[in-house]
C-alpha cells in the first residue's frame, strides 16, 4: 500500500471536533489528503483540530439542516470541487429507557444519526469522484445487536447498516463504494455527554471489560485505521461490509 493512498484528495468527515471524527481527520491528513474538510457545531474544537494540520478545513456547519449541507458542498466546490471520501461520523446516544422516553432525544438522535448522514450524502453525491469514490459510516455494535434501554440509539444505527447496503447496491453503477464500521464501546467524549462522572465512566468500561473476550474497550486509535482501509482505493472490490469492531463481544454472546 502507498505511503500516501489519499495523496491529493479531498475527505469530509462529520462530527471531526472530537473523537472518532478527530481522529479519522488527522489520520487521513497524514496518509496524504490534501484537504480534510471537518464539520460539527463547536466551532472551536473544529479549530483546534485544524491546528494540528495544515489539511484540516474547519467548517462549522448543522448537517441536520439543507442550509448547513449545502455549506459543507459549498467548502468542498471551493476547493476543487470534486469530493474523494465522506465520513459519516456525527452521531448521539441517549439513554431511552420506553418508560422514560424523551420526544426531544427521540429527535436529536433520529435527527443526528439518520436525516444528517441523508442530507449531507444528498447534497455531496453531485460532488462525488467517479468512478473512485468512497462513503465510509461510522455505526454501532447496537445497530445489530441493540442492548436495553437503547432501542432509540440502536435503531438508528440499523438504518445506518442499512443505508450501507442499500447505497452500496445504488452507487455501484457510479463506482462509488459504501461501507460501514460498527464498533462496540469506545472511549469517547459521549458518556461524558450523557451526564456520566469520570468515576462512573471508568467503572462503567472496567465492567464491560469483563465482558469482552479480548479483554477491553476500545479506543479511537483501534476504529481510525478500519475508517481509512475502507476509504483506501487499494479496497476497490469491497462495498456494502459492516465490519464490527467490539473485541469479540458478538462471537462471545455479550449483550449490551
Amino acid at each position: 500500500m502507498p505511503d500516501q493512498p489519499f495523496a491529493d484528495q479531498t475527505v469530509v468527515v462529520t462530527g471531526g471536533g472530537t473523537g472518532i471524527g478527530r481522529a479519522a481527520a488527522l489520520a487521513f491528513a497524514a496518509l496524504g489528503a490534501s484537504s480534510v474538510i471537518i464539520t460539527g457545531r463547536r466551532k472551536e474544537r473544529l479549530a483546534e483540530v485544524a491546528e494540528l494540520s495544515p489539511a484540516v478545513v474547519p467548517v462549522t456547519a448543522d448537517v441536520t439542516t439543507e442550509a448547513g449541507a449545502e455549506a459543507v458542498a459549498e467548502a468542498v466546490r471551493e476547493r476543487g470541487g470534486s469530493l474523494d471520501v465522506l465520513v459519516h461520523n456525527a452521531g448521539v446516544f441517549r439513554f431511552s429507557p420506553l418508560a422514560a422516553l424523551d420526544t426531544d432525544a427521540v429527535r436529536e438522535v433520529l435527527d443526528t444519526n439518520v436525516l444528517g448522514p441523508l442530507l449531507l450524502t444528498k447534497h455531496l453525491l453531485p460532488r462525488f469522484r467517479s468512478p473512485g469514490g468512497s462513503i465510509v459510516l461510522v455505526s454501532s455494535r447496537g445497530g445489530h445487536n441493540p442492548g436495553p434501554g437503547s432501542s432509540v440509539y440502536s435503531a438508528s444505527k440499523a438504518a445506518v447498516h442499512s443505508f450501507t447496503k442499500s447505497w452500496a447496491a445504488e452507487l455501484s453503477g457510479r463506482g462509488i463504494r459504501v461501507n460501514a464500521v460498527a464498533p462496540g464501546f469506545v472511549r469517547t467524549e459521549a458518556y461524558a455527554a450523557n451526564g456520566l462522572a469520570p468515576e462512573q465512566v471508568e467503572g462503567l468500561f472496567a465492567g464491560v471489560s469483563a465482558s469482552v473476550p479480548l479483554g477491553r474497550v476500545a479506543d479511537v486509535e483501534d476504529i481510525t485505521p478500519w475508517i481509512t482501509r475502507l476509504a483506501d482505493p487499494s479496497a476497490a472490490l469491497v462495498t456494502g461490509q459492516i465490519i464490527t469492531i467490539d473485541g469479540g463481544m458478538d462471537v462471545g454472546g455479550a449483550e449490551g
